[in-house]
Order: structure tokens, then sequence, then C-alpha cells
């Protein structure tokens, strides 16, 4: 998994790909990105899948903040990319966290 940002000169925004590296006993048939800038709606548009298996998805976002994020697999498994920049306890009471990203 990756996420490669661009920020733009002209105005403040950074162009975020998130890439999904398909893994090792994971057949993954769709991949969605989901955060704080989607209000973690499950139901947005999946991410590209490309013919090496991997999925990408490119999405504009405000510089200067922090999103919190997670990878939807099959509309029932979630997952954490590896390159986020940190990681918040996500609040549900488990021990489960949410990739953060700063812009």
């Amino acid at each position: 998994m990756s996420i490669k940002k661009q920020f733009l000169k002209s105005k403040p925004e950074c162009k975020v790909t998130f890439k999904f590296t398909k893994k090792d006993g994971v057949e993954p048939q769709t991949v969605k990105v989901i955060g704080d800038f989607n209000n973690w709606d499950t139901t947005v548009e999946p991410m590209k899948p490309l013919k090496s298996g991997d999925f990408t998805q490119t999405i504009s976002l405000s510089s200067g903040t922090e999103f919190q994020f997670r990878y939807l697999i099959n509309d029932c498994t979630w997952v954490n990319d590896d390159e986020a920049d940190t990681f918040i306890d996500n609040g549900m009471g488990t021990s489960e966290k949410n990739g953060v990203l700063q812009l």
C-alpha cells in the first residue's frame, strides 16, 4: 500500500493518491478508501482496479488539515494503510485504529 501527496502551488489543496496493494490471502473484489473526507460513507465509489490486482484512487483534499481513514475491502473488512502518517484510536471502544493523513 502507498500514499502519494502532491501539493498544489495554485491553491491550498493536495492531491492524494491512495494505492491498495494486493496481499497474500486477500482477494479483494472491491476496495474503498473511506474517512473523514467523505463522512465515512461506505457507499462511495470504489477505487479503480489495476491489471496487477492493485487498486488506486486520487482525491483532492484541503492542505493544512488531518484526515482519519481506512480501506474497506469487499464491503466487510477494514484495513489500515501502513504508510499512514500516524494512527489514532477509532473511538469505537475497541483496539482498532484509524490511519491519519496529515496535509
